[in-house]
């Protein structure tokens, strides 16, 4: 009955009398830990508990209005805690159980919202395929031999799936954008610390974000304001500076796009690419073709210099004592470490101070960059022969952009030839989440690729 609905159809129904018992029991009893997407569901009895206090706080405050997600089910990367359920980044031999929750599920529950399960990923967050897990591969919503996309696989199966309306997922190098833009589904990547990662399993602290999975854009953005706030217990957390002034983007925006695009030889991808772009000049907006090879230099440092060591110093003490129950692939990734040099370090800061120079001075240019939001789709049993150099292929227009502290927003734009979906992704300076959400928004409208228009699958 609640399949495939948006937050405010989860809204309208608690309205027209509907209780949470009655509507998130019977969700759960759906749900099952052999869908591979999930790694833990929330007990009858942890869900009890959870409308228990959503109705107390709502009825004692003698408001008709409902809290903004009043019972709205959500569910969580299993890299975020969420107190009571174990925490285990994909790594059954790291797994803890938290008592407090994750500062952001916090302020969605403070918020209404319910937590129904923790989602499958590539361990400690490291890919963008979705593979990397021992408990096992979450195939794409709409063909099950190709990827989902990764790392936040899981969060985003289940809202492409119509399980839960949105979900919580993190994005260090496109892992909030890429299994977006492979099922269909809005992605959103905040300003980094505009999201705080208290109760974060690390990957890159430096360049982490949570990010939001949702099927509308609207839902996506009304998450992010009702998470976001300073959290002075995160070194990282930032509040918006008081000189960016949120501005509309004007009637016919200017976005910069590849002056020639990547598709690593995916046909029905670059065709997907081409109609999107033809609707995107419909809609009103100018494209600007410009040279990306910046952007490659960029992105080049992430897995291809000493960046790859924070991921390192993530979990150097588990790592080192562990190493044989981390994924093979995780592991030959994060041990790359090792070769690199504190003054390998300092060096790529000094790169990256330059490359962003020259990155702003392009991004000035235009009102935001609009690229593909994956080059390509991969069957799991293509990228599990040859996991990371398509892997790379996957971050080909994500990798560079927490590096460049942009913020960015991957929206749906219908489907290829063959049937599976392709989306855009949207890139603008810090603290323009607001602006990407407004055009994200229009662009949906305009493009009727809301629910209900996508022939996205629900519950199956």
């Amino acid at each position: 009955m609640t399949s495939g609905w948006t937050v405010d159809d989860w809204l309208a129904a608690y309205r027209s009398g509907s209780t949470p018992s009655e509507l998130l029991l019977p969700l759960l009893d759906k749900l099952s830990l052999s869908d591979v997407t999930w790694i833990s569901l929330v007990d009858r009895a942890h869900l009890e508990q959870q409308i228990k206090t959503l109705e107390d706080r709502q009825y004692a405050t003698n408001d008709e209005k409902l809290l903004p997600l009043f019972g709205v089910p959500f569910a969580v990367k299993d890299n975020i805690d969420v107190a009571h359920l174990s925490t285990t980044a994909a790594c059954p031999a790291f797994a803890y159980t938290p008592t407090t929750n994750a500062f952001v599920v916090e302020q969605l529950t403070l918020g209404g919202a319910i937590v129904i399960g923790k989602t499958n990923l590539d361990q400690f967050a490291t890919g963008l395929v979705g593979v990397r897990s021992p408990y096992g591969a979450v195939p794409n919503a709409f063909n099950v031999e190709y990827i989902s996309g990764g790392s936040s696989s899981g969060s985003a199966s289940v809202v492409a799936r119509g399980i839960v309306p949105f979900s919580l997922g993190t994005d260090t190098a496109g892992s909030g954008r890429v299994p977006a833009g492979l099922n269909n589904i809005v992605g959103l990547k905040p300003t980094k610390g505009a999201l705080s990662g208290t109760g974060l399993v690390k990957a890159c602290r430096t360049l982490d974000c949570i990010s939001v999975f949702a099927t509308t854009v609207a839902d996506a953005s009304a998450v992010f304001e009702i998470c976001r706030g300073f959290d002075a217990a995160d070194g990282f957390s930032r509040s918006k500076p008081a000189s960016v002034v949120s501005s509309d983007l004007p009637a016919r925006p200017c976005f910069g796009i590849p002056a020639v695009a990547e598709f690593y030889g995916d046909e029905q991808s670059a065709n997907a690419y081409e109609d999107a772009l033809k609707q995107i000049e419909a809609s009103g907006a100018v494209l600007k073709r410009i040279d990306f090879t910046l952007f490659d230099q960029v992105a080049a440092l992430l897995y291809n210099g000493p960046w790859v060591a924070e991921r390192y110093a993530a979990i150097e003490k588990f790592a080192v004592s562990n190493a044989e129950d981390m994924h093979p692939v995780v592991r030959e990734i994060i041990f790359q470490a090792k070769k690199y040099s504190a003054a390998d370090t300092f060096n790529a800061f000094y790169q990256l101070a330059d490359l962003k120079r020259m990155a702003d001075q392009i991004m000035a240019d235009v009102n935001g960059l609009l690229v593909p939001t994956a080059p390509c789709h991969f069957k799991i049993t293509q990228v599990e022969a040859d996991p990371i150099r398509l892997n790379s292929q996957l971050g080909k227009y994500t990798n560079f952009v927490n590096l460049l502290d942009w913020c960015a927003l991957a929206v749906p734009m219908g489907f290829r030839a063959d049937g599976l979906p392709f989306g855009l992704t949207l890139i603008a300076p810090a603290w323009h989440d607001e602006q990407l959400a407004q055009y994200g928004r229009r662009l949906q409208e305009q493009l009727a690729l809301t629910r209900g228009a996508t022939g996205r699958p629900f519950l199956r």
